[in-house]
């Protein structure tokens, strides 16, 4: 058996943030922190991978896919 954890997370990243008033969110515009969210074929990284909650995991992959359409993430490895 291989000593490597295949489901560790490759950095740790906060995922979430909080506004003065107390509400959870993820950055859109954060490219740096969202790539690391991503494999280098741009998949979006499992739950587990990344050890967020449900909830995190989903304002994660919105702002990942909002990211992508407004073009600061590829889609696709080509141009990653």
């Amino acid at each position: 058996m291989s000593q490597f954890n295949r489901f560790a997370p490759v950095a740790k990243v906060k995922a979430s943030k909080k506004t003065a008033a107390g509400k959870m969110f993820v950055d859109y515009k954060d490219v740096d922190k969202l790539r690391r969210m991503m494999s280098p074929n741009g998949k979006i990284f499992a739950r587990k991978r990344l050890q967020t909650t449900a909830l995190e995991q989903r304002m994660v992959s919105i702002a990942i896919k909002r990211a992508r359409f407004l073009g600061l993430l590829p889609y696709t490895s080509a141009t990653l």
